[in-house]
This record gives C-alpha cells, structure tokens and sequence, in this order.
C-alpha cells in the first residue's frame, strides 16, 4: 500500500488515495499503521476517495480502529494532496465526511505548493440531544460534570463530532492523562466525546491541550480549537475571531456572526511518502 504523511501543527496522519489503492478492513489497518513502534507511526488513517456529491470523500480512522466523523487538521492535509498531487487544479474545493460537505479555501506558496488552508466547518451544533449530551438542557453551557470527586464546569459543542470544553488555569500541569479518558467515557455522552481543556490568556488568545476520542493526547485537534472558540464566545470569554495556540501551534479561527458559521484557518504539511507491505 502507498501512502503519505501529512500532519496538520503535529496531529499526524497516513494519507492514501484510494483512487489508486484499495484499503479492505480500513479500521484493522489504522491500528496496525498507527502503532509508533511497529507501524509507520500516526493518530489515525485517512482514506481519499471519489464522492458523488463533493469534489472528494474522505473517510478517517482514528488509532484504537474506529471510524470518526471529521477531523479539521485532517481535512486541510486532504487539500493539500489533491492539489499538490495534480488531482485537482482549484484552490477552492469541496470534500464530504460524516459531518457533512466542507468548503476549502487553499493558498499556496512560491513554488505551487498548498501552505494554508482555510476550512468552512459549518455551523456549531448546540442542542444537546444533537451533539449528543444526555441532557435535557436547551444548550450544555458551563455544567457540572463530576469526575473523581472533582466537579468541572464543561461546556458541549459538536462541529460534527462532539467536544466538551473545560476551563483550567495552568493547561500545562493539568493532570490531561487522568482526566481526558474519564471525560471521554463520562456516561453523559453516549458516543464518547473530544475533552478540550482551555487556558484562558486574553480575549483573542486561547490556550489548549486536547483529549482525543479515540486516540488519546493529541498535538493539535482542529475540530477540537473550532469548539473551544464557540464555547469561549458562549461563556463571554473570548471575542469571536481568537487565535487558539495548541501543542503543535497555533490555528486562527473565527465564527462569523452573519452566516453562524466557523472558519479554521492552518497550515498543513508533507512528511514523506512511503509503500507498506500489509
């Protein structure tokens, strides 16, 4: 099998074009690829496929084998391939997920290589039962969540998959490991959930470290830095265009009073390509 990597500010991926290849049992080959020593070494695999109602389909696995509905450091890392690999001559193009069809606005450097990519994530979702939160709340703002005797104050959102925000005063020594899969599994969220947990430097500067569903600590969880600006602009945190600074760097994302919807703006890279015998 050929592939690529490609990460978005750390959060790293094995890239194949199934134009090309075939992928059977994607969710076995996700765990055995992503395996850091007897693997290539990845979060997870993401398939590029031809779509019906989009430019391009992608499909993700996340490293423990299941399928995810999106991933925002993911999708930019789909931009630049398709354009990077001649399968696509647009700037602005489209790609389907689980989460629905997103719009992609890509620049490119000197030597006509993608460098930014500025992805339409749609609108947030907000109604608990949607996200999903086991609530009969209207929205899951700034809630109780007990976890080992500690009660946190988390905020629910879904930008196509579902995330609870928590506020923290020193992100760097907060105990993320003990915490993150406790929140993950908490029996408030029925199909487990991305647990965010955000220092707050200013009204435009946001500080984050995430526990991915599925996948653990991450460097950088795109979908994840979208709904920590809604829930910051939700609690009267943060104005609604802040710069998110993860473990792998920093995103620029805005939701946009008009039109209800949030704009990621990040860079993507190339590691290397590579063939491996499955």
């Amino acid at each position: 099998m050929k592939f690529t990597k490609m990460h978005g500010l750390g959060n790293d991926y094995i890239y194949v074009n199934c134009f090309e290849e075939c992928v059977e049992k994607p969710g076995e080959v996700a765990k055995f690829i992503s395996n850091r020593h007897f693997g290539i070494g990845s979060d997870g695999l993401v398939l590029i496929l031809p779509s019906k109602t989009a430019d391009f389909r992608m499909r993700m696995f996340n490293s423990d084998g299941s399928e995810a509905e999106m991933c925002g450091n993911a999708i930019r890392c789909v931009g630049k391939y398709v354009y990077d690999n001649r399968m696509t001559d647009k700037k602005v193009i489209s790609i389907e997920t689980l989460a629905g069809i997103k719009i992609l606005k890509m620049t490119a450097d000197e030597s006509n290589k993608i460098s930014l990519v500025k992805v339409d994530m749609g609108e947030p979702v907000l109604y608990p039962k949607d996200i999903p939160v086991n609530s009969e709340l209207d929205h899951f703002v700034n809630q109780p969540v007990k976890v080992l005797d500690k009660e946190y104050k988390v905020t629910c959102v879904s930008m196509g998959n579902p995330h609870a925000v928590t506020y923290a005063d020193n992100v760097a020594s907060f105990p993320l490991e003990t915490v993150g899969p406790l929140m993950e599994c908490h029996s408030l969220f029925p199909k487990k959930i991305n647990a965010e947990f955000v220092e707050v430097k200013d009204r435009t500067h946001l500080k984050m470290r995430v526990w991915e569903r599925g996948a653990g600590e991450t460097l950088a969880c795109g979908t994840g830095a979208c709904a920590v600006l809604v829930a910051s602009v939700l609690n009267g945190i943060s104005k609604r265009k802040a710069e998110i600074e993860l473990l792998g760097g920093v995103l620029i994302i805005e939701w946009n009073e008009e039109n209800n919807h949030v704009y990621k703006t990040g860079p993507a890279t190339t590691v290397f390509t590579g063939e491996i015998e499955l």
